[in-house]
């Protein structure tokens, strides 16, 4: 039996040194990796998948940790994928989410990763959707997806989430900023968080009155607000509530497969591109784009009509 195989056997037994290996081994872009996801893809599927996001200090690593404990409570496997900012100096995860969950950091019902966004816009890479697809496979009921929480490009939780929980608290900023940030638009449903804080009622209304102006009709999901104050582990049971409820109104009307069919997609077209680039890039001689920029540096030519070129020279060599 070859390696791959053995990890493939392992992973599916819920080997937690396989899947950490196979998990290193995505995000450092080893061949061996797609051959192990293209073997564990048939047994992906049946773990609910939940996105956490929201502006800095809004306390979604605290809620992951505490909303995790709650599952394992009720005898879930809990897998938690912690993206992190990519450190400058190792390209690694800065592991700050690791640092604060302690409540769950020992449980083997609990496997916890911190991957770095490696520039990823939206603060969820592509890897991490991969190891996803790796804990879905290895058995878990529960993937928490946490985003890094950067404000304006926190929108690719939402293609990658069955769920998607917004974390704010009373000092987010009005709702104007709320909506600038786009947050407003991917929520499935809000938890404020810290609501002991002055201010908390007022954000709660200020964030139901932003949904109002949502279009929906009598048949659309009307998300709801959840105040919480995670570090005590207040409102945690209701944060679940809100996930289940929201996971029914999906599976009685056809939504999650819509949302599941709509994220295989998605995903189709970002194994494409990247393939379509490494082809190009592979196709291009050494030094070709050094030349072409010359002659876009001396204005001879245009980035268009290099870019163009060398796109054209692309396909005829196919």
């Amino acid at each position: 039996m070859s390696r791959q195989n053995h990890a493939v056997e392992d992973i599916l037994q819920g080997d937690r040194r396989a899947i950490a290996r196979v998990i290193s081994s995505i995000e450092n872009g080893e061949s061996n990796s797609t051959t192990v996801l293209r073997s564990l893809f048939s047994s992906t599927g049946r773990a609910y998948r939940v996105g956490v996001t929201g502006p800095p200090g809004a306390g979604k690593s605290t809620l992951t940790n505490k909303l995790a404990k709650f599952y394992r409570g009720k005898k879930l496997k809990v897998g938690v994928i912690a993206v992190d900012p990519t450190s400058p100096f190792t390209g690694g995860a800065l592991l700050g989410d690791r640092v604060r969950m302690t409540d769950v950091e020992m449980d083997e019902g609990v496997f916890i990763r911190s991957m770095a966004s490696r520039g990823s816009l939206g603060g969820l890479s592509k890897k991490a959707k991969e190891a996803a697809d790796v804990l879905d496979a290895a058995g878990f009921d529960v993937i928490l997806m946490e985003t890094v929480g950067v404000g304006q490009s926190e929108l690719d939780i939402a293609g990658a989430a069955d769920t998607t929980v917004v974390v704010l608290v009373p000092e987010s900023g009005d709702g104007v900023q709320a909506m600038k940030a786009g947050l407003m638009e991917i929520g499935d449903f809000f938890v404020l968080n810290k609501a002991d804080r002055p201010g908390a009622d007022q954000a709660v209304m200020s964030i139901k009155m932003i949904l109002g102006f949502r279009s929906h009709d009598e048949k659309s999901w009307i998300p709801d607000v959840v105040k919480t104050q995670a570090n005590e582990g207040k409102g945690i049971e209701n944060v679940a509530a809100a996930v289940e409820k929201h996971r029914a109104y999906l599976s009685t009307r056809g939504g999650l497969d819509q949302r599941r069919k709509t994220r295989l997609k998605n995903r189709i077209r970002e194994i494409i591109d990247d393939q379509l680039q490494v082809d190009f890039w592979n196709h291009q001689r050494s030094g070709d784009l050094d030349r072409e920029t010359e002659h876009a540096l001396s204005r001879k030519l245009t980035p268009y009509d290099i870019a163009e070129r060398l796109i054209s020279d692309f396909k005829e060599s196919k």
